[in-house]
């Protein structure tokens, strides 16, 4: 069994043949040739027109959306700082830095409304969530909240604590630490 996310990755791109009737290669030029842009629009398509499940046309969706350099496309990431948070985006762009440092197998897996942090599993977040601040959600099981360092609450319940974050000061060597942690433990 695949333990790592880019053995797992290999192993359903291995299987997509047996299991959707083509290969990775071919499902992309259909993708391509498609008039979609969005992720959620390219996996429904495929959902309900070529009968893909779930799981496979999510990674398709992905695959698809990767730019030149192997970055996913920029489209979901320049949205959530346009316009009124356009000045929050070095504060994102900061902590995305930083968390491709910790290794290699760090994904930075955009979403609509925030920027999901990948390992094995997520540790992480980093959401814009009002016009001069960006939440970062760490992943800090059995750690207590203490200053700085909020207990996530209803803000989103994929992470443990939230950090208020409104300039690149506030990314400070507590929050790489705590980062750095969170990853070591993902």
């Amino acid at each position: 069994m695949a333990s790592t996310p880019e053995q797992q990755l290999k192993t359903m791109i291995d299987n997509m043949p047996q299991k959707t009737g083509k290969p990775l290669e071919d499902w992309l030029a259909i993708v391509n040739e498609a008039p979609y842009e969005k992720h959620g629009e390219i996996v429904k398509y495929l959902k309900a027109d070529h009968g893909m499940t779930h799981g496979f046309a999510n990674q398709v969706a992905r695959i698809a959306l990767l730019d030149d350099t192997g970055d996913e496309a920029p489209d979901l990431v320049a949205a959530q700082y346009a316009g009124a948070r356009a000045d929050l985006l070095p504060i994102y762009t900061l902590l995305a830095d930083f968390l491709k440092s910790l290794g290699k197998d760090v994904e930075l897996a955009p979403k609509k409304a925030y920027v999901s942090i990948r390992r094995s599993k997520q540790f992480a977040l980093i959401q814009p969530s009002t016009k001069t601040r960006v939440d970062l959600g760490i992943n800090l099981k059995g750690t207590d909240p203490e200053g700085r360092l909020e207990a996530s609450g209803s803000f989103n319940a994929m992470v443990s604590h939230r950090l208020r974050l409104e300039r690149v000061e506030d990314v400070d060597q507590s929050v790489r630490d705590w980062l750095a942690e969170a990853y070591r433990n993902a």
